[in-house]
């Protein structure tokens, strides 16, 4: 959405074909014309069943007679419906494309579901891999993505880049933040804490963050800092996650506000000392970049996919996804001297406007584009896209 606005601040025009319902689906958010081909809101693997055989000879349609008006499009991700359509109309078409993976080729998801991933493996051989393999452009966000994209299913093959991808720079800092904050977490107090905002999920290593603090206060009993537990739990899983909690004997030093948003949200950042997020697996993260653009160290595990440039820049600490990495970072942390740290929070604020600030990445985005609808043999400086999404 953000990015639309940008694009559209630049003099460039976007549309959207979509499998959602019209309900879900907000022109207004987006800022463009949205072109939805579900006559009814459909979910799970029978709606997705329904919205084939109902709804995509309608969008197959709908791109026969309309691609020839846009310059480029854009498939945002893989393993739906969209997906197919873009699949059956774009490659050896006339209209350049591009795909954009977001995280979807990681080898993390084989190794999670090793059943879905076979399946995985049978729908790349017969449509994936041709989207893929067709694209004008192929675009991960960083050079982690790409090296494990490479490792996922077979047979691959496409013309790769890496192109910058980041979020709107963060409102200025406010005491209405700080309070908004502070509401939501009343038996904090003033003691300072680390947070981990994102969603509760067995992929984000909550779980191993409980388990890594309580070691670390074992071994630091006369320690200041808390820990905050932001997010929502659409999986149910924070009642679990309370009682290991109390099992380790850190229960009172965990808090749970919640999901936070608005002024909490970003109280959140610039209240906290760094920001922590031991994941198994996570693509790009905007929590992180939003994070550094408070000036907060990120406290990462090696599978997220920005550690490489979160650890060049000196913008955070990374280890790996275990009780003991996180136990590791934590010591690293906490034995940085103060200006150490300070060094750390101007270096996160730097790599953040490098590396991640939106307009960096829509001009990026703008060239890529520009470059490949070049390569077609047309010239153009104002671009019409569509964006093909589910």
């Amino acid at each position: 959405m953000r990015t639309g606005h940008a694009f559209a601040l630049r003099g460039h025009s976007q549309d959207f074909l979509t499998f959602d319902h019209a309900s879900m689906s907000s022109a207004t958010d987006l800022n463009a014309h949205v072109f939805t081909f579900a006559r009814r809101p459909r979910s799970g693997w029978l709606g997705k069943f329904a919205s084939v055989i109902l709804d995509l000879p309608l969008a197959l349609g709908w791109m026969r007679r309309r691609l020839a008006d846009y310059d480029v499009v854009v498939v945002s991700g893989l393993w739906n419906v969209a997906t197919l359509a873009a699949r059956l109309g774009l490659p050896r078409g006339r209209t350049p494309y591009i795909v954009f993976i977001h995280g979807m080729l990681d080898p993390y998801f084989k190794r999670a579901n090793p059943l879905k991933s076979f399946m995985k493996q049978l729908l790349w051989l017969v449509n994936e891999r041709v989207l893929v393999r067709h694209a004008d452009r192929v675009l991960f966000t960083c050079e982690e993505e790409r090296r494990l994209a490479r490792r996922s299913y077979w047979p691959y093959s496409a013309r790769e880049q890496v192109v910058a991808f980041g979020t709107a720079d963060v409102p200025i800092p406010s005491q209405t933040q700080l309070a908004a904050f502070a509401d939501h977490v009343p038996g904090l107090g003033d003691r300072p804490f680390l947070l981990f905002l994102s969603r509760i999920h067995e992929k984000k290593g909550v779980d191993l963050l409980i388990r890594g603090y309580a070691a670390w206060l074992r071994l630091n009993p006369g320690t200041s800092f808390d820990l905050v537990i932001a997010g929502p739990d659409n999986n149910g899983l924070r009642d679990r996650l309370k009682e290991l909690a109390r099992q380790e004997g850190v229960d009172s030093r965990i808090h749970w506000p919640g999901m936070l948003k608005g002024h909490a949200k970003w109280g959140a950042f610039r209240r906290c000392d760094a920001f922590i997020l031991p994941s198994h697996q996570e693509n790009f993260g905007i929590v992180i970049a939003e994070a550094l653009a408070c000036a907060r160290p990120v406290l990462i595990s090696d599978k997220v996919n920005i550690w490489r440039e979160v650890a060049d820049d000196g913008a955070g600490l990374v280890e790996t996804d275990s009780v003991e990495g996180v136990t590791t970072l934590l010591q690293r942390w906490t034995s940085l001297s103060d200006d150490q740290r300070r060094l750390m929070e101007d270096a996160a604020r730097a790599t953040f406007s490098r590396r991640y600030d939106l307009n960096s990445a829509v001009k990026d985005l703008e060239h890529i584009m520009l470059e490949t609808i070049q390569e077609r043999g047309k010239v153009t400086d104002k671009i019409k896209m569509e964006v093909v999404a589910q």
